[in-house]
């Protein structure tokens, strides 16, 4: 009903589940990766948690279409199942032939599903089995799960099971009952709520993609409003702005004022006790429309990586702090400039990136020159939570409307990042960054002589040297003579390294385990997190 009101070309807040109104902050991305990270982890149990409205199902849906194509993934949406139904459902997922018989029984299902675990694992697949609204499962069917992770060979267990859920997940796994099952979890997220930056880039990017102009309906100046009355829950969110505008029509205000907002939250959330209570004013536009956003988190419901019709400035979003800040010995961030960040091509931001590591890269195939100069390239995903565990400047991939451009992703300060590109930088909030930033990055990082891909168990070479002698000097021991395999003991402290370090601890040396064992052992590279960065 306001949609031409405010010259929208949808509604910004609606329940359509369009994909170009994705929005993952840094947190979601965090999310992501640990689901990513947990496939690959070789079984167990991964477990996600968040409140209602935070936007778990968003993570899942991203999850899903991001596995790797060797991976067998069944989905369970519906948990409230007997042991038995859950077994006929996994069957039913991963389309597992069974027994002609009527009634098989629990062990029947159990011996079909291990038979099919068995042959895809040596096909070389990844079996994963995705339970959502898993507070819902009974201690019984939690078990059942538990004995399926018990299929295993000598090398990794057969079946990898995420569990999403409510908060009351984590209460659940704590039972005394439940010990066994959560000492198999390998992987846990908590899905908090968006800070009050991201909230404020939240509205603005679903604005700019639902057409607003410059001067939009939603102030920018409201976004810690909405962060205090929402708590920042996307769901909420929604449902608060779709009224708030509704408002602003019905008083016919060309922008939502804070008193609108505030009337807006004391009706969507009339029955919460911490909300005032006040008398309706506004008509219900057509009946169904807001009970209907009540029941759905629109905005996320959506298929990962489109770009928004319209480009979210960067610029607009940065932090001013004052003068004093410098003088205390912290970088104040730069102001919003009155034009953005205008983005570089890849190989133009490879070469900013090579300037940073003292060397000249060429204009064309820079990651294919970098080894001549001691340097490889290293691609990979997971957004700025990857990009803290590695620690190093990145080349990042920012979405500017329809086009995708390239910037050298140089500090991250707390909750602020500085770009650059072209030869000008700016400092934004991570909020900002989070509108763009598709979690794809390019770094680069110093190999050691002989350096292959891959060093496993039995190996020997000149980088098995450099591995083993880098391990004993942060352990602290003798270095072993050089030209030695990497034997039993080496490739134990090797996967202690990884998972101290939270790396796949398969004892197989990879890029990650050397950029670690680089930083560890004092190597002289640069470094993307500030000297004291937060959580440090």
């Amino acid at each position: 009903m306001y949609v031409d009101y405010f010259n929208f070309k949808q509604a910004p807040f609606s329940i359509a589940p369009d994909p170009r109104y994705l929005f993952m902050s840094e947190r979601h991305r965090e999310a992501l990766a640990h689901l990513l990270y947990g496939i690959g982890s070789g079984g167990g149990f991964v477990l996600l948690t968040g409140e209602i409205g935070a936007g778990k199902t968003t993570v899942c849906r991203c999850f899903i279409e991001q596995v790797p194509g060797d991976c067998r993934l069944a989905y369970i949406f519906n948990p409230k199942l007997t042991a038995l139904e859950l077994l006929q459902t996994v069957c039913d997922e991963f389309r597992i032939a069974l027994p002609a018989e009527r009634s098989i029984g629990v062990k029947g299902y159990v011996d079909a599903i291990n038979a099919w675990l068995l042959a895809s694992h040596a096909q070389g697949n990844n079996n994963v089995l995705v339970i959502d609204e898993a507070q819902n499962l009974s201690a019984e069917v939690l078990e059942q799960l538990r004995l399926l992770t018990n299929l295993e060979t000598s090398e990794r267990k057969l079946l990898q099971i995420i569990l999403i859920g409510q908060p009351e997940l984590r209460t659940m796994l704590a039972r005394p009952e439940l010990e066994q099952l959560a000492q198999r979890v390998i992987a846990r997220y908590h899905l908090g709520a968006l800070t009050a930056a991201e909230t404020g880039a939240y509205v603005a990017h679903r604005l700019a993609v639902a057409g607003a102009h410059a001067a939009a309906p939603i102030p920018p100046s409201l976004a810690p409003l909405i962060h205090r009355l929402t708590g920042g829950v996307p769901r909420r969110i929604n449902l608060l702005c779709d009224r708030a505008l509704l408002g602003a029509y019905v008083e016919n205000s060309r922008e939502v004022t804070p008193k609108i907002l505030r009337r807006a939250a004391q009706e969507v959330f009339a029955n919460e006790a911490q909300a005032p209570r006040a008398p309706m004013r506004w008509p219900l536009v057509a009946g169904g429309v807001l009970a209907g956003a009540a029941i759905s988190a629109a905005a996320w419901q959506m298929v990962p990586h489109t770009p928004a019709t319209r480009p979210v400035q960067v610029a607009a979003a940065a932090k001013a702090k004052p003068a004093g800040a410098a003088a205390a010995g912290k970088r104040a961030p730069a102001t919003a400039s009155a034009q953005p960040l205008a983005l570089a091509t890849q190989q133009d931001a490879l070469h900013e990136l090579g300037a940073l590591w003292g060397q000249q890269l060429p204009a064309r195939d820079a990651c294919a020159a970098a080894p001549k100069l001691g340097l490889r390239c290293y691609q990979g995903r997971g957004g700025v939570y990857e990009l803290r565990l590695l620690d190093r400047p990145a080349i990042v991939a920012l979405h500017d409307g329809q086009k995708v451009g390239y910037a050298l992703l140089s500090r991250l300060d707390g909750d602020s990042a500085t770009l650059s590109a072209g030869g000008r930088s700016e400092q934004v909030s991570l909020g900002a960054l989070a509108t763009r930033f598709d979690g794809e990055f390019t770094t680069l990082w110093k190999a050691p002589r002989g350096f292959r891909d891959e060093v496993h168990p039995g190996d020997s070479g000149q980088d098995v040297d450099w591995i083993a002698a880098r391990l004993a000097q942060l352990n602290k021991g003798e270095p072993p003579p050089g030209a030695q395999p990497l034997d039993a003991p080496t490739a134990k402290a090797l996967r202690n390294f990884q998972a101290a370090q939270n790396l796949k601890a398969d004892g197989v040396a990879g890029p990650r385990t050397y950029m670690r064992l680089n930083q560890m052992s004092g190597v002289e590279e640069p470094h993307l997190l500030a000297a004291t960065p937060t959580g440090k």
